[in-house]
């Protein structure tokens, strides 16, 4: 049995533990859980877990074979350099990475240094219909030149203490909600980002809504588009004011023999109960020649989908990292994967305030050795 100890259960740490819930080898040993009533809901999810006090209480819990970081973003760095001064254990942080480039250098000691296997938490990777549709992009296009991200979802959620609701925290939008597309975006065409020019702004959420005095200055809409070195391009475009829409999520990857798509529904629990069982997702293939679209539909088993509001990708990370943590195999999302789509997410940040491209290089540790020689 893998023993889980939990960092951080608000929404996203309570959907961990409902998925792992679900898997037969693990369990929820010890969770730290600052706020009381987050801690209490918890602890309603998880009877059997023994509530910290604090981090340093729950490193110190004998039985753990594994860590799960799922606090707020701005909190994911000291943690994780407190957890390698105590304790390596195999670790799951939840996106994303970090929220600022000066926690690069951070980043790149820990990864060189932690004895225990690292995995980032990107679920979006896991859906299976997008699973789908990595699997088979590269027959449908004959090689992937171009490739577009839409989501069209619901507002930002409320998160303890508002924290999701200002940059300082959360890194901005395009990293805090979008370095789960900048990641899909490197593992689908196989390839680095080497330029990054963005539009984006605060045009209808949160505008009317203060707290301690500030407005929130937390965008809900953008365009991106990144370059990669091997020629292909990528776009994404996100709206955080159409929860209207049927499906959330639709990727389209274009290549010489063809185009195919992948549409994902958004939680069931948002969809309108008047209009009956929520959307199904969907794959369609369209070839050049000869033309034709094929659709099929990707239904997730229900249990594994009411445990969240992923499609069922939470579940099948836990059951890949659970044997990365019993030796029998390999992070599939490492220290650097994380690392590089919060630095695309940035760099769009950038090039949205400033109107300019931002140029990366093709290292992932890039803005380590930038600072350094700097």
């Amino acid at each position: 049995m893998t023993n889980y100890g939990i960092i951080g259960c608000g929404m996203m740490g309570q959907e961990h533990l409902r998925n792992i819930a679900l898997l037969p080898d693990a369990r929820v040993t010890a969770i730290f859980e600052p706020n009381e009533l987050m801690a209490n809901a918890a602890k309603a999810i998880a009877p059997n877990a023994q509530l910290c006090a604090s981090l340093e209480d729950l490193l110190a819990v004998e039985a753990l074979d594994c860590l799960l970081i799922a606090s707020p973003n701005h909190l994911h760095v000291g943690q994780f350099d407190q957890i390698a001064a105590t304790r390596h254990l195999p670790l799951l942080i939840e996106k994303p990475l970090f929220t600022r480039y000066e926690d690069m250098a951070k980043l790149a000691e820990l990864d060189a240094s932690y004895m225990a296997p690292i995995w980032v938490g990107m679920e979006y990777r896991y859906m299976p219909p997008i699973q789908t549709f990595i699997d088979q992009v590269g027959t449908a296009t004959g090689g992937p030149t171009m490739l577009t991200i839409r989501e069209h979802r619901f507002p930002f959620l409320e998160k303890v203490g508002d924290w999701n609701r200002f940059n300082r925290n959360t890194g901005g939008t395009l990293v805090e909600k979008c370095c789960h597309f900048f990641d899909l975006m490197r593992f689908i065409l196989k390839d680095e980002p080497v330029r990054v020019m963005a539009s984006a702004g605060q045009d209808v959420n949160h505008l009317q809504e203060t707290y301690g005095g500030e407005v929130p200055d937390i965008w809900d809409g953008a365009y991106v588009i990144v370059d990669f070195a091997g020629g292909a391009r990528a776009m994404l475009e996100l709206c955080m004011y159409a929860e209207g829409s049927t499906f959330q999520e639709e990727i389209t990857c274009v290549g010489p023999e063809g185009k195919i798509e992948v549409k994902v529904p958004g939680p069931g629990r948002f969809w309108p109960t008047h209009l009956g069982e929520p959307p199904v997702a969907q794959v369609i293939v369209s070839p050049r020649s000869p033309k034709g679209p094929q659709q099929v539909e990707i239904p997730v088993d229900p249990t594994i989908q009411e445990a969240g509001d992923h499609n069922g990708s939470t579940f099948f990370q836990h059951a890949r990292f659970v044997d990365v943590v019993k030796g029998l195999g390999m992070p599939e999302v490492t220290l650097r994967d994380g690392a590089r789509a919060v630095e695309m997410g940035l760099a769009a940040q950038q090039s949205a305030a400033s109107g300019e491209a931002v140029t990366l290089d093709a290292d992932p540790w890039s803005l380590v050795t930038r600072n350094k020689t700097a």
